[in-house]
């Protein structure tokens, strides 16, 4: 008579291997009577939402609606946010000139007035525009359509390499690239995942809006093309040419490496809804004071670090700023080449601020990274917010309303500050046409983030990726920037 024992299996292991194979074979069988036995005829379904999804997934009209509504969403931005920024952007200015007036005189209230204010202003004037892409983001997830989104791409991405649930992390890089690089982990194909994960930066995250808006604010026309506005469909090419930048490098980085892979894309199709308000409403200002947070931060203390760079000096150019303008100013006619004492008193604070910055501690650090930008049409000043950027692509803007601010007590707004720099060699505005789409170029392409490397760090668990992707990243960027302002200056 056998005892027991002798039926135990020999280890958890080999128990662990038979259950699975004993899982395998079943669903095998279930999969293979379910084929000769059940049939499902989609074209059979009659209802509304077998209706509209065959219309919003239709392999021509599917693209034309979804590039529609993408059109639809850019001008409204524009069109809905132009009032509140406006208003936003004066407040700034007069509370900057308010603290300047009122307060004691001194380097604390010019920290206040030209640093934090200043920083503070070139982020909060966006908020319209980033909490409106919110919420049309919102509306389509809440509505069921961007899973319909998500099933019309599949047929794009399988082409580059990718899969439609690549897609999720695309979209979701709109908002932010942190979150989009983690929610590939939805993707249980290796080779897909990697590559999603450094593709994904390239998508126009709501840190790089502030940017394009200002920039293309200066440079590109507030006039009508048919029915919509320059600015918005610049807006909406900034997006497309990031998207097509994150499929491009798809394609090639699919036949680059050399990883074998097979995977299944499975979506579920959410009925269609209205759009719950409550959670449209929690989601848009939980996404908004979250990138207002979370760049405020950044924001305030990179302000601070740049007023004191920029409000001292290490030598007596710096200290002798205003005797030293007054002479050259004497040797030129004085007073009498103006047509009074107030406009002669303007002009030597302008260049009294302008000799103080250039001869500051961060003019001497713009200078010296200045030949590397100067080729693709900046100057110091911008050499300095690209470095300052790196900590988080809304700090540009920041950056270059601290830098214009100091020494300056008018009125005057971060757009108007920006749009009267000139080109000292030229004599043009330094934000013309050709930098300006230089400037957008290099922020389309370039990793302009450490906390996205990091995470992409810790997604892959080793730093040979995001090394690869900042200097790839930042090549392309160079090269693309340097051959825009080249062709069009």
């Amino acid at each position: 008579m056998k005892t027991i024992s002798s039926f135990k299996t020999e280890s958890e292991s080999n128990l662990k291997r038979l259950q699975q194979k004993e899982t395998i074979v079943r669903y095998k069988y279930i999969n293979e009577v379910l084929r000769e036995t059940q049939t499902i005829d989609i074209e059979n379904a009659k209802d509304l939402r077998a209706r509209l999804d065959r219309i919003l997934t239709h392999k021509v009209w599917g693209y034309v609606i979804f590039f529609a509504i993408l059109l639809l969403i850019f001008q409204v931005i524009y069109d809905w946010s132009q009032y509140p920024m406006d208003a936003i952007d004066t407040a700034f200015a007069s509370m900057s000139e308010w603290v300047q007036t009122n307060l004691p005189e001194g380097k604390l209230t010019d920290l206040l007035a030209e640093g934090i204010i200043a920083g503070l202003g070139g982020i909060v004037i966006f908020i319209p525009q980033i909490a409106f892409l919110f919420l049309f983001i919102s509306v389509l997830e809440e509505s069921g359509y961007m899973s319909r989104v998500v099933f019309l791409m599949d047929r794009v991405m399988r082409r580059f390499g990718l899969s439609g649930k690549s897609v999720v992390p695309l979209i979701s890089g709109t908002a932010c690239a942190i979150p989009a690089v983690m929610a590939t982990r939805n993707i249980e194909n290796w080779k897909e995942r990697l590559i999603t994960i450094l593709v994904t930066p390239f998508t126009t995250c709501s840190a790089r809006l502030p940017v394009y808006l200002i920039i293309i604010s200066l440079v590109i026309p507030d006039e009508k093309f048919l029915f919509f506005n320059l600015q918005a469909l610049t807006l909406m090419l900034m997006y497309l040419i990031g998207f097509g930048a994150a499929i491009g490098s798809a394609w090639i980085l699919n036949k680059i490496l050399k990883i074998k892979s097979k995977s299944f894309f499975v979506v579920e199709m959410p009925n269609y809804k209205m759009p719950l308000l409550k959670n449209v409403g929690i989601n848009v200002l939980e996404k908004t004071k979250s990138f207002v947070v979370d760049a405020g931060k950044i924001i305030l203390a990179i302000s601070i670090v740049l007023w004191v760079l920029a409000s001292f000096g290490p030598n007596e150019k710096f200290n002798q700023a205003e005797n030293i303008v007054t002479t050259q100013l004497e040797a030129e006619g004085g007073i009498n080449t103006f047509p009074d004492a107030e406009a002669y008193q303007a002009e030597i604070n302008k260049l009294v601020a302008s000799q103080k910055l250039e001869h500051s501690y961060i003019g001497y650090m713009g200078k010296a990274i200045e030949p590397i930008v100067e080729p693709l049409g900046y100057d110091w000043k911008i050499g300095i917010a690209l470095i300052t950027s790196f900590a988080a692509r809304e700090v540009f803007v920041g950056t270059l309303a601290t830098i214009y601010s100091v020494g300056d007590a008018e009125e005057e707004t971060i757009k108007n500050r920006m749009a009267g720099e000139v080109n000292p060699v030229l004599g043009t505005p330094r934000f013309n046409f050709a930098s300006g789409i230089s400037l957008l170029l290099f922020y389309a392409f370039a990793m302009q983030c450490m906390s996205t490397l990091a995470i992409v760090k810790r997604e892959t668990n080793t730093w040979k990726w995001p090394a690869i992707q900042l200097v790839a990243m930042t090549a392309i960027a160079y090269v693309a920037a340097l051959a825009a302002y080249q062709i069009l200056k």
